[in-house]
């Protein structure tokens, strides 16, 4: 007799040993009862588990999701049988529960290992099993970290007087209500660390507040991906931002079900943030079949950081002067690209139009007539362009000016070609320009025609309305033309910047427009130099220290170092004068 039950037990053993590490299958039900000296199997259901995951050190592996059995050392795969024995036979812990302690604790069971020393592999479980007899554990400690936990997060979530996990019924019956809801349990642990008090919840309240969410017509796959971004979610009463969020969508007949699909757990909504975009979109005319029909095709400008990347596109485009009603027409044509592709090639291309040197007037009426253009041009570098097309800013201005559409032949991948020169029209603007530099008196031929000539590289339409904006400014037109030939580069400056140097001189410091006659290169000067050398003159005439008289040319000329060694230093203070002038805007 003694015979026959020792060959059954052996029998039994090997075929669990070959069920579990030889074909990796193993049973979720299978409770072994030992009466007498037979063992007898209870309710075997076989089924597969999702692999768990790795801990830092690779030691531990879970061999019943098809891991190598060869790799998982005995100790480990010993240590977690004797924890998943301890915590379900001695413990009476749920045999699902225990059994996902056992396989996800790596660092738990290496400390127990320490302890028992693992030096014997063959007789490891007996001791970690004799262990657990006289040394109960805080079973807080595996059951932390099996939920995605590490130690050093979990350590001060720990309760002080207790260490088994039976004593803490409210924990467990709220961990097995978010199981129960389809929570994977690696996603709990965070759930835990961020909104602890859910799981001091009395029985009954935490199925309550999910099942809220049911009854907003939510799925519990969209519940769980909306909680495990926020599990704030589950505290107090259900977020007023998400409940008008969801109202809004499900006006426009957007369903519950699609917003899931286009949603993933990594990413997080804000749903404030969206609910504002929403709104926004209400405000500048977009009825809501034109915003449904949007969010369908573009989901993205709502759910891709929240709708603030799409509020932040807008705030872009007011910038230059859009409308609402172009900025609600763009929505409608918006292309199939992702928004923050679109909001990058948008911002480049205006970065382009600078860096050639349009106005800014007519960057801003490209921004507004073309933003859908801008937005799926991913241009070249402004410096590859001009060198591959042979061009210079001013023509390929006049290109975009005359067609902004010219831009698509320019993009990232598009192999371009050097443009066609216009041989006729630059022979036309040297004509003019050299009809223009005889009328101011200029002789033909001569070296100094010939330079100013080769300088002014600008239309003679430009330097013919430079010239007249300096007579329109008092001065006389012969004196005009003996300052054009002391000075040609003085008409190499746009209008705008011959306006604010003439306006700073004379309005400002009061100079008579005639002092520009004996010294036109003022015009020449850095605006910032100007004002530091005049402002600084100014604060020693006042005080008597230098000639009422000085010739502009006398204090504008000369070195820093000269004009801080003849002038600034004449007062002991005007060191500190001069540094506040070169610092001041």
């Amino acid at each position: 007799m003694n015979h026959l039950q020792k060959l059954r037990t052996t029998y039994i053993l090997r075929w669990v040993a070959s069920n579990c590490f030889q074909n990796h299958i193993r049973s979720s039900e299978t409770l072994f009862r030992l009466i007498g000296s037979f063992y007898f199997v209870q309710n075997p259901r076989l089924y597969r588990t999702k692999k768990i995951v790795k801990p830092d050190n690779d030691a531990y592996c879970d061999v019943s999701s098809g891991g190598d059995v060869s790799k998982v050392p005995i100790a480990t795969r010993e240590a977690q049988a004797a924890l998943l024995e301890y915590l379900h036979s001695t413990r009476n812990l749920q045999f699902l529960d225990a059994e996902h302690m056992s396989k996800n604790s790596p660092y738990f069971l290496e400390k127990i290992l320490n302890k028992v020393g693992n030096d014997n592999e063959e007789n490891i479980g007996r001791a970690i099993t004799r262990f657990f007899r006289y040394h109960p554990v805080n079973e807080f400690e595996p059951f932390f970290e099996s939920l995605g936990l590490k130690p050093c997060e979990y350590s001060h979530l720990l309760p002080r007087d207790l260490i088994f996990l039976n004593d803490d019924d409210l924990l467990l019956e709220n961990y097995h209500v978010l199981c129960n809801y389809g929570f994977a349990r690696k996603k709990i642990g965070m759930i835990y660390k961020e909104a602890t008090e859910v799981f001091r919840y009395d029985f009954g309240v935490l199925r309550s507040k999910l099942q809220a969410f049911e009854k907003l017509g939510l799925s519990q796959s969209f519940v769980r991906k909306v909680i495990v971004r926020n599990p704030k979610f589950l505290v107090g009463d259900v977020n007023l931002e998400f409940i008008k969020v969801l109202e809004i969508l499900k006006s426009m007949g957007i369903e519950f079900s699609w917003i899931g699909e286009h949603s993933t757990e990594q990413s997080t909504f804000n749903w404030r943030t969206m609910f504002s975009f929403l709104s926004f979109c209400s405000k500048i005319g977009c009825s809501e079949e034109q915003l449904r029909i949007l969010i369908r095709q573009h989901p993205e400008i709502l759910f891709e950081d929240s709708g603030n990347m799409a509020l932040s596109l807008v705030g872009f485009l007011l910038k230059f002067g859009t409308s609402m009603n172009e900025i609600c027409l763009m929505f409608q044509q918006f292309p199939q690209i992702k928004l923050g592709e679109f909001f990058t090639n948008l911002r480049q291309c205006v970065v382009f139009l600078n860096e050639i040197e349009m106005e800014a007037k007519e960057i801003g009426n490209i921004v507004r007539t073309h933003p859908v253009l801008l937005g799926t041009c991913a241009l070249k570098k402004t410096s590859s362009l001009l060198t591959i097309l042979k061009v210079g800013r001013k023509r390929l201005c006049a290109i975009i000016l005359e067609d902004p559409q010219e831009m698509k032949k320019w993009v990232m991948g598009c192999r371009l070609k050097p443009l066609p020169r216009l041989q006729l029209k630059e022979e036309e603007s040297d004509t003019l320009k050299a009809e223009f530099l005889l009328e101011v008196g200029f002789e033909e031929n001569s070296k100094q025609f010939e330079t100013a000539l080769k300088d002014l590289r600008t239309r003679a339409r430009d330097l013919r309305e430079r010239f007249d904006l300096i007579v329109e400014a008092g001065l006389e037109r012969k004196d005009v033309c003996d300052m054009v030939r002391v000075a040609p580069l003085i008409l190499k400056q746009k209008k705008e910047v011959l306006k604010t140097k003439i306006d700073y001189f004379v309005n400002d410091f009061g100079y008579p427009i005639s002092s520009l006659k004996p010294f036109p290169q003022y015009l020449m000067y850095n605006m910032k130099t100007v004002k530091c050398r005049l402002s600084m003159y100014n604060w020693l005439k006042d005080r008597k220290l230098v000639e009422p008289t000085l010739a502009l040319s006398t204090i504008i000329t000369c070195s820093d170092k000269l004009f801080v060694t003849r002038y600034v230093n004449r007062h002991p203070g005007g060191h500190q004068v001069w540094q506040s002038l070169k610092n001041s805007d």
